[in-house]
């Protein structure tokens, strides 16, 4: 791949000729328009125009997967086609512009009346492109060493009920789990700044309790605040975790946006727990919107630390296959051509995650660099949370000597009970 292109590779459906539409595409995103301009030299287009870098015709649908207003008005809503394209952008043209490289790759494109389908599947950039945006500041070496575990996935838990309680009934909780073993606990994606528990009563709240339970055991346990709001709140809240010796924030990334979530963490070096919800609007359709290997790639560039991937065989709509894509390309530098391990992430497995889906997360992970959310898993244990936490590190162990957790569970235990109830 060329040092100075970003590429981009779309899943492109159209009733119309595919290189021609491909190459609507490349003018639209880069210095074209639907006519040629004044200006618009010869020399220009070299520099700084778009170019197609291939085009793999596919089977066709059997039915658009969306209307077009302007194929309608020019009579030209026929059977569709469909294509792999992929499009090479000037690296000049960006610059060290996070929101403008997503406009390159992911704006009009979508709103073209030629198109009737589009998908970002995937982004390709050389290590001297990726070095011009944000790293990890702690990654998933640095998550472990926060936690001193330097090998197994991580145990965590998700903060239940979400909402309505108080900060002490929430540091309550918190106290409970750290002594049931997890390693890993963060509030809802709703359970931001609420009036029950304002983030300047909770944060002091919990890390009291949780200061109590490193310096009584050793045992650190992360715990991850959402802060998802305006830019400077986020970066007021941010530094009161980090006085209140935490070492976790988390955003719902898609809310905040890529500027939001940079300004983030260049103000701190707390751990980025970057959650998706809402990403469904992006990336559930097959044919259209932007696929989750593309989507975690574009905000890695913002410096996340955690990604979450959803899980498998979890409560959305997600296939695992897809799962499976995402987590392992976490573990995977942004560029082919990157260093590693600094600039790896650390994918987060979470929705209807308990003891029995902890073999399949590892399948998923292809290693134990994950870390693994139970919440119902973990609190609704019928031997309460300690039992919960104890089943996944037996499913874990079971695992890891190649035997089928269900087979080697004994009556009575953990495991066996989390197979009773949740299998």
């Amino acid at each position: 791949m060329s040092s100075d292109l970003v590429a981009a590779t779309y899943l492109v459906e159209t009733p119309l000729d595919p290189r021609e539409v491909a190459e609507i595409m490349a003018g639209e995103q880069s210095c074209g328009t639907f006519v040629r301009v004044a200006g618009e030299t010869d020399a220009l287009r070299a520099r700084a125009g778009a170019s197609i870098l291939s085009i793999e015709e596919l089977e066709p649908p059997e039915h658009p997967t969306l209307s077009s207003a302007y194929l309608t008005r020019k009579g030209l809503d026929t059977a569709p086609r469909r294509a792999r394209v992929q499009l090479g952008f000037p690296a000049a043209n960006i610059g060290a512009n996070l929101p403008t490289l997503t406009a390159t790759l992911a704006g009009n494109l979508f709103d073209l009346g030629e198109i009737t389908g589009l998908r970002l599947e995937n982004v390709d950039m050389p290590q001297s492109f990726r070095a011009r945006f944000d790293s990890p500041r702690q990654g998933i070496a640095g998550t472990r060493r926060s936690v001193g575990l330097p090998q197994r996935p991580l145990f965590g838990t998700i903060i239940k009920p979400n909402v309505g309680m108080t900060a002490e009934e929430t540091a309550d909780i918190v106290q409970t789990l750290c002594e049931a073993g997890v390693d890993f606990i963060k509030d809802d994606e709703i359970c931001a700044d609420s009036e029950h528990a304002p983030l300047a009563e909770r944060i002091p709240a919990v890390m009291k309790r949780i200061r109590a339970y490193r310096d009584r055991t050793g045992r650190n346990v992360m715990m991850a605040f959402n802060i998802t709001d305006e830019t400077t709140a986020m970066c007021r809240h941010a530094d009161l975790i980090a006085r209140e010796g935490g070492d976790c924030m988390m955003a719902s990334m898609n809310w905040c946006g890529l500027s939001a979530l940079q300004t983030l963490r260049r103000h701190s070096d707390l751990a980025l727990h970057a959650h998706q919800n809402g990403s469904g609007a992006f990336a559930r359709n097959a044919t259209h919107g932007m696929s989750g290997l593309a989507y975690q790639l574009l905000y890695r560039l913002a410096g996340i630390d955690h990604m979450h991937v959803h899980g498998t065989g979890s409560k959305f709509a997600v296939p695992d296959e897809e799962v499976d894509k995402v987590a392992r390309r976490c573990q995977e530098p942004v560029a082919k051509d990157g260093p590693a391990p600094e600039d790896l992430v650390m994918p987060v497995f979470s929705s209807r995650q308990w003891a029995g889906t902890v073999g399949r997360s590892m399948q998923s992970a292809a290693s134990s660099d994950f870390m693994f959310l139970a919440g119902g898993g973990i609190l609704a244990h019928p031997q309460g949370p300690k039992a919960g936490v104890e089943s996944l590190h037996q499913a874990f162990e079971a695992v890891q000597q190649g035997k089928d957790p269900l087979e080697v569970a004994t009556p009575g235990s953990a495991l066996q009970t989390a197979y009773d109830f949740y299998g």
